[in-house]
């Protein structure tokens, strides 16, 4: 785990940031090592941390690829939470970060959206497991959000494309912030009290938009037709 640093990055000074793996079984171990000591219990874990790895056709998808992705974005939340869950009383909460590619089926990104759509299946076991507890479970489901991460993991100009696609898609017709993100998350950590084990899309009506358009999610490219209900 990496320097504590309180304070910092406009968090404010009740705030430490931590670098920490989420992959990494030592860091986790250590995390909650740090919450226990700093803090005593946790209110809300917010499970964020996640990558898309590259992004590939299914035939070039290599082993270590697939384990790397899912060390962060499954493995990684599923284990962080189970440290910290000793440490969280009753009427806490848990948020796991999933995405709107864990139901739209984008080309070139199966191992990311199959790592994001198991997070959304645990979003519903853990829910049924830590309710004995008191600790409610939740997911939010991002859709097109403006944090860079498309043009850190592809070529600039396929992410250029894809932004544009995905922002004429959306029913908005925008991305949206992180803020907006964070107060989806907000409600389901504090404000949502009859909801576990649900998924919240903060994504701008994304997929009312494809379905306003016509088609579904695989775009017009590849499937061109109407959507019969």
């Amino acid at each position: 785990m990496g320097e504590r640093r309180p304070g910092t990055r406009g968090v404010g000074e009740r705030a430490l940031v931590v670098a920490s793996d989420t992959s990494s079984p030592d860091d986790r171990a250590a995390l909650a090592e740090l919450v226990r000591s700093g803090f005593g219990f946790l209110d809300l874990l917010f499970a964020n941390a996640g990558i898309t790895g590259a992004s590939e056709p299914f035939t070039q998808v290599t082993e270590s690829r697939f384990d790397e992705v899912f060390a962060i974005n499954a493995k990684g939340p599923y284990f962080t939470v189970q440290s910290l869950v000793p440490l969280m009383p009753a009427g806490s909460s848990v948020v796991l970060t999933t995405s709107a590619a864990n139901r739209m089926g984008m080309p070139m990104m199966s191992v990311y959206s199959a790592s994001k759509a198991a997070l959304r299946s645990m979003a519903r076991t853990l829910a049924t497991d830590l309710m004995p507890l008191g600790i409610r479970v939740n997911a939010v489901s991002p859709g097109p959000i403006d944090t860079g991460i498309l043009h850190r993991s592809m070529p600039t100009e396929l992410a250029d494309q894809l932004m544009a696609s995905m922002r004429e898609e959306n029913l908005m017709k925008r991305f949206g912030t992180e803020d907006e993100v964070v107060r989806a998350v907000l409600y389901l950590g504090f404000e949502a009290t009859f909801n576990t084990g649900a998924e919240l899309a903060a994504d701008g009506g994304g997929l009312l938009g494809r379905l306003a358009a016509g088609w579904f999610v695989h775009g017009p490219e590849i499937c061109d037709r109407p959507v019969n209900f």
